[in-house]
């Protein structure tokens, strides 16, 4: 179901971060999987990412990786990224310019392994192997300590916003300058 005609700035930037609260909480929301788009030292590197919790408040995004990942290792070099999300339901894009801090020890590491650790999500982070290493066979499940586990917590610097609608495409901006229309 497509949400009613937003008319405000302030309703449009509402209305995104009430979505952005539900993606990690539902499922099926389309922003749950978000594109992350991080740079290496040949290019854009681009893959989809599981977006786990979101602070309003903070204007944060919080993601899990293995810290052996390239991801990890393009966001330690360079902590700049974009978060792509696209929803069929709304008719929404979401472009988010973000600031990504990378953690793998600490309380916030601690606390979410202790949630995580039993879930079948665990196996992700407890290859004996870094992600994208070749494989003769199919490793055996493992479980061991969270050695491999990291958090990425992405702070939101800007978001460009663009709904495609009848009878016109609409597009705005939300960033430290302010709120303000775009051409789409």
């Amino acid at each position: 179901m497509a949400r009613p005609s937003l008319q405000t700035l302030d309703e449009i930037e509402a209305a995104v971060w009430q979505e952005l609260a539900r993606a990690p909480h539902d499922k099926h929301h389309e922003w749950r999987t978000p594109v992350l788009a991080t740079v290496d030292g040949n290019g854009p590197d681009a893959r989809t990412v599981v977006l786990r919790e979101v602070d309003t408040a903070a204007r944060t995004l919080v993601m899990f990786s293995d810290a052996r990942a390239d991801k990890v290792k393009q966001l330690q070099q360079q902590p700049l990224g974009t978060l792509v999300m696209w929803s069929k339901r709304l008719s929404w894009q979401l472009r988010l310019r973000v600031v990504v801090h990378t953690q793998t020890e600490g309380l916030a590491v601690t606390s979410r392994w202790a949630r995580l650790k039993l879930s079948p999500a665990a196996q992700d982070y407890l290859a004996p192997q870094p992600p994208g290493s070749p494989l003769d066979a199919l490793p055996a499940q493992q479980r061991e300590s969270r050695a491999h586990f990291a958090v990425l917590t992405a702070s939101v610097q800007s978001i460009d916003w663009l709904a495609l609608q009848s009878p016109a495409h609409r597009r705005a901006r939300f960033d430290a300058g302010g709120a303000r229309w775009l051409v789409p």
